[in-house]
């Protein structure tokens, strides 16, 4: 079944799209507050289809991203009981939330640095920070050296493979995206 030839050709498209930096840049933010997709999955293709804009790429998801950050951040400190918690629960993520809380408690800005920089949902740091009332500087000093230090990573090597990467990983996407199905099914099994 050939689903991620088809998902990897679309998103090639979209990020050709004249509109692409803009909705880079709305991925990013919304990203950072709410939005489940991180914005490597529209960043990656345009810094390797255009790798002479890969700079330029990787400052807008950059800057986009440490404001969605501020704004989840924001959204934490004003609205968790009335707005915030009600989805919590209802998404049932109250442990999640316990167990970020916890590591905010025990890591203070590291936290911020992990969370920017892994692949762990940044969204659940952002409001949680706000929540906790962390201290807002050194927030937005973690925010921007890890996203900063993420995203100009992917765009460099993306970058660095260029057009010539775009069609060797055409060959395998779907190998790697099937292999990628396997193994996430493994680990949700093996965790539970």
């Amino acid at each position: 079944m050939k689903l991620f030839g088809w998902l990897y050709d679309k998103v090639l498209s979209w990020s050709q799209h004249r509109r692409a930096p803009a909705i880079l840049a709305g991925l990013s933010f919304s990203e950072s507050v709410i939005f489940p997709i991180p914005p490597d999955v529209m960043l990656a293709p345009m810094a390797m289809t255009q790798p002479q804009r890969a700079w330029q790429f990787a400052w807008i998801t950059t800057i986009a991203s440490v404001l969605g950050g501020i704004a989840g951040y924001w959204l934490g400190y004003f609205l968790f009981d009335p707005v915030v918690l009600p989805l919590v629960e209802w998404a049932g993520y109250e442990e999640k939330l316990a167990r970020v809380t916890s590591w905010f408690h025990e890591y203070g800005f590291w936290i911020i640095f992990i969370a920017g920089f892994s692949p762990l949902p940044y969204k659940l740091f952002t409001v949680t920070g706000g929540m906790l009332s962390v201290a807002f500087l050194p927030f937005v000093l973690g925010s921007v050296i890890s996203r900063g230090l993420r995203f100009f990573l992917v765009a460099w090597l993306l970058k660095t493979g260029g057009p010539k990467m775009a069609v060797q990983l055409r060959t395998y996407v779907d190998r790697i995206g099937w292999g990628m199905v396997i193994l996430a099914i493994i680990a949700y099994v093996w965790t539970r």
